[in-house]
């Protein structure tokens, strides 16, 4: 198992699916509780994530720096990297603010985190503060431009720092690298298949006897979501195509058309002048996301008082909420909110309907 910890990072969750994708089970978890749960059960590596925050402001995310004592291997990245310098007795300051290409120059390719890489390629960088003295016992592994300490290990510790993000695609190599880690962890990598029976199996035991109102729009999230609940659950689930006046021309027969073949008939509630009117004047988007999210909700919901009275008990909501919208939204404790994406972060507190979440820890391209 390798512990991914969350400081916030807008892709802090693509770490440990990359790592998932090596065929290695996972556990993320906010900092809090990462240093007891490393304590108490059989861990072979540690990731620190990036985030948003600098070391030095006040109430940034911290780990206990016994961590570093455990003698597990860490790969620490962008903020994750800062935070151990600052623990260890290295020095971060404000620097240059960087988002973008740049080219990594390894000085030292007999480290294992350097292991079968070229001596120059593209990383992607994303921070706004910069280490200007490593901790002792750290060696200088790669360069950039501006970076001195783009990379730096210290491997009598097993400590391996990256001022870039190697999850990313942007990052050539990015994925030899964290191969090179699960190896210093001594752990061999296999390949990642979705088990979607399983998955299938994880709904329907969710679900039990209940109804489950699935809330699909044609596109690829709720599509890919309604099919697998459908699978799991049969006529128990109850897709419902919201026609606002906002959707694209045709998307209501092509959404009849999808959901036909798999016996299943969707029902197609109009409400094009309602949606309007709630919208009409409101130029704000983050007013309008929230609008649209509590509106369709009290759609669903007004559709569960109806199905209740058919004697459907109609329990759970299905939507095709994807992690990435969860992440945008503020869905990780020290996440910045890039917006609030009316599934999530438009969600009213006091629904009725629970939100079926065996589907929501997935990317698009999975």
């Amino acid at each position: 198992m390798i512990v991914v910890v969350d400081f916030g990072s807008q892709t802090a969750h693509l770490i440990e699916r990359r790592i998932r994708e090596f065929g290695i089970s996972t556990q993320f978890l906010p900092p809090q509780q990462a240093f007891s749960f490393i304590k108490k059960n059989n861990v072979n590596g540690i990731i620190f994530s990036g985030g948003p925050s600098s070391v030095y402001e006040k109430n940034a995310p911290t780990i206990d720096p016994e961590i570093f004592t455990l003698g597990i291997p860490l790969l620490a990245i962008c903020y994750g990297f800062q935070l151990t310098a600052h623990l260890l007795g290295g020095e971060v300051v404000a620097g240059k603010k960087e988002y973008g290409p740049a080219i990594l120059r390894i000085t030292n390719n007999k480290s294992q985190i350097t292991t079968n890489l070229p001596e120059e390629f593209t990383v992607w960088m994303s921070h706004g503060d910069e280490i200007v003295n490593l901790p002792l016992g750290f060696d200088i592994v790669g360069t950039t431009e501006h970076v001195p300490f783009a990379c730096a290990v210290d491997e009598k510790r097993d400590i391996y720092g990256l001022l870039f993000h190697p999850e990313v695609d942007h990052t050539e190599h990015g994925k030899e690298i964290l191969e090179n880690f699960v190896k210093i962890c001594g752990l061999e990598t296999g390949e990642l298949k979705h088990d979607v029976k399983k998955l299938e199996c994880e709904i329907k035991e969710t679900v039990g006897d209940a109804y489950v109102i699935g809330a699909i729009s044609g596109g690829v999230d709720s599509t890919v979501a309604g099919v697998l609940t459908a699978a799991a659950i049969g006529d128990h689930f109850i897709p419902i195509y919201v026609e606002n006046g906002l959707m694209r021309e045709g998307t209501a027969q092509h959404v009849k058309k999808i959901f036909t073949k798999f016996g299943i008939v969707p029902d197609i509630i109009h409400c094009e002048d309602e949606m309007l009117q709630r919208l009409k004047g409101v130029t704000d988007p983050e007013k309008k996301r929230k609008i649209i999210g509590a509106f369709y909700i009290e759609i669903f919901e007004r559709e569960m008082q109806r199905l209740l009275q058919d004697g459907k008990d109609v329990k759970f909501l299905m939507q095709g909420t994807i992690y990435s919208d969860v992440i945008e939204s503020k869905g990780t404790k020290h996440a910045h909110k890039i917006k609030s994406h009316h599934n999530v972060g438009g969600l009213p507190k006091d629904m009725k309907l629970a939100l079926l979440e065996p589907l929501r820890s997935f990317y698009k391209d999975e």
